[in-house]
């Protein structure tokens, strides 16, 4: 069982409502991978390194993902819950969430529960309805569970707890302030097409090839 939570951010600082759904990914079990999307969000991906319950680390820098497109949003949270074989899709509640993860969800066959308040189990979860007026037990079955969280419900997990065990930097090039960040990540993987990328000096594992072939790659490997 393992969790892929969707990082809100400002490209330097992950979001206090991203905090409060790692908080919730906590609850619910498992490793956590943070997602962070955009070709200027290096420092919030250092930051999500540092997120306390964090395990992983994946940044998408392309930068098609830098305005949250709800379409192409959607395609990658698909092939990346395939790829990682995620039991729980997390991302906090908010306007951006709400337009791709139904996308999300009508492409892998579920349906999205929104707005939970509460983790009973990892199956179980508790919303609002009735405008708020009253609280709604939710039990999934679906092999893949889409959440939005309300960062209301859970506190903030420590933007300070560590470092990550797995960081991927895709596309990445390695600014020397990027790398001040990562590096002391467990174990880094590193995908540039440009051989001299500052990134493999601190990368345990590196692939010269361009991330629009390697990844759709590994993916399918995987």
């Amino acid at each position: 069982m393992s969790t892929l939570v969707v990082a809100e951010h400002n490209q330097s600082q992950i979001s206090g409502a991203t905090l409060a759904t790692v908080s919730a990914a906590t609850q619910i079990g498992g490793d956590i991978t943070m997602l962070v999307l955009g070709s200027q969000a290096g420092p919030a991906a250092e930051a999500a390194a540092k997120v306390a319950g964090v395990t992983n680390v994946l940044h998408a820098a392309d930068p098609k993902y830098d305005h949250c497109v709800a379409e192409e949003v959607a395609e990658l949270l698909v092939a990346a819950q395939k790829a990682g074989d995620y039991s729980h899709v997390l991302a906090p509640s908010s306007n951006a969430s709400k337009n791709y993860l139904p996308r999300a969800g009508a492409k892998l066959d579920v349906a999205p529960i929104s707005d939970i308040l509460a983790v009973a189990d990892k199956d179980t979860f508790f919303r609002p309805t009735y405008a708020g007026n009253a609280i709604a037990q939710v039990k999934s079955k679906d092999a893949v569970k889409l959440i939005t969280v309300r960062p209301t419900g859970f506190e903030k997990a420590a933007a300070e707890g560590g470092n990550a065990s797995l960081y991927v930097a895709a596309g990445i090039s390695g600014a020397i302030q990027h790398l001040a960040g990562m590096k002391d990540s467990k174990t880094i993987v590193a995908i540039n097409k440009d051989e001299e990328a500052p990134i493999f000096q601190v990368a345990d594992y590196g692939l010269v090839d361009d991330l629009f072939n390697a990844v759709p790659e590994l993916t399918e490997k995987i």
